[in-house]
């Protein structure tokens, strides 16, 4: 059985299956899930895994040093690009967000290190029985957006920062039911995340 949401297309059933709730330690898959659910905001997920190809062609595979150079020559030329979702706020978040990226990088030696301190380096096991039970935010995706939206970051509000918590795996949302949830599980045991990683706080 699995979680109810994914069940209306292959592709949901996919992404659900392999990525979902599984544990992120790579910067550069961090920096596609931000540009990712920046875009999903007030859209459905549907639409942006249908768009994911064009983003990773136009936004360098998502490296976020190429994107942090992004002028707004590049962003007008991004606005006529039918891969991804056109819209002029988001577009340009994702600049913003790159070199806000690339600033937490040098301040704590990677974006890993310092979103994974918020949850000191495990990630959180839930046990939701019913849809109904999985909240929109939290008083954690509350503090990672506040942090955020300190270090320059847009569309990082506590809703978009929570459902990146949930698909980056720092919190098991998977339904106990769902057979996807004890994989996770399991997964998360032997995911080498930081932990004991030190609670975020900025130099200066």
């Amino acid at each position: 059985m699995r979680c109810p949401w994914c069940e209306s297309t292959p592709l949901y059933r996919a992404y659900h299956d392999r990525e979902w709730g599984v544990p992120v330690h790579s910067d550069r898959r961090w920096f596609e899930m931000l540009v990712l659910d920046g875009a999903q905001a007030g859209l459905s997920w549907r639409t942006i895994l249908e768009k994911r190809a064009g983003y990773r062609r136009a936004f360098e595979r998502f490296d976020p040093r190429r994107v942090a150079r992004y002028d707004a020559r590049k962003v007008r030329s991004l606005l006529r690009d039918p891969g991804i979702v056109r819209n002029r706020l988001k577009v340009a978040s994702a600049v913003t967000n790159a070199r806000a990226f690339l600033e937490v990088q040098r301040e704590f030696e990677s974006f890993d290190r310092f979103i994974w301190a918020f949850s000191s380096g495990r990630p959180l096991q839930n046990r939701r029985r019913t849809v109904r039970q999985i909240p929109a935010r939290t008083p954690l995706s509350d503090a990672v957006s506040a942090e955020l939206r300190r270090c320059g970051f847009k569309f990082v509000g506590s809703t978009i920062v929570y459902a990146l918590m949930q698909a980056a795996g720092m919190v098991n949302d998977h339904l106990v039911s769902c057979f996807r949830h004890h994989e996770v599980q399991a997964l998360a045991k032997a995911s080498g995340a930081p932990r004991g990683g030190r609670r975020v706080a900025r130099r200066g």
